[in-house]
């Protein structure tokens, strides 16, 4: 996921000019960004998991990488569509969708550093 960042984000900063209007460049860009912050949160799920497997963390990571390619995904074709000719409404909820994806990968990554980093016995109701 890290080398395909990369190499969208080159794609995006040298494919896109003059392809299609700034404002679709700005919201391809923020899909890259938004993909290289969740490649770190799935290099630490796999370093969690490999020191301490956790159906919490496999769960986390699926939802980090499901919200990849559902939001970053959806903003690529968003910036793309005026160029490809393709209708954007079917992009509406899914970007909306990725965003809720990442964010239950993030609570699911906190509970388990509060019940592992702190401990059970203060955490049961977490």
């Amino acid at each position: 996921m890290g080398a395909l960042a990369v190499a969208i984000g080159a794609f995006g900063a040298h494919g896109l000019k003059g392809l299609v209007e700034p404002y679709y460049v700005e919201i391809f860009n923020k899909g890259v960004t938004y993909q290289f912050y969740h490649v770190f949160a799935l290099v630490a799920c796999h370093l969690l998991a490999s020191q301490k497997p956790s159906r919490m963390i496999k769960w986390a990571f699926w939802m980090f990488f499901s919200g990849i390619i559902c939001f970053s995904g959806s903003l690529y074709l968003l910036a793309l569509s005026p160029a490809i000719d393709m209708p954007v409404s079917i992009l509406g909820p899914i970007t909306p969708i990725g965003g809720l994806l990442f964010i239950t990968g993030w609570i699911l990554l906190s509970v388990y550093a509060l019940r592992n980093f702190f401990g059970h016995k203060n955490l049961h109701g977490i």
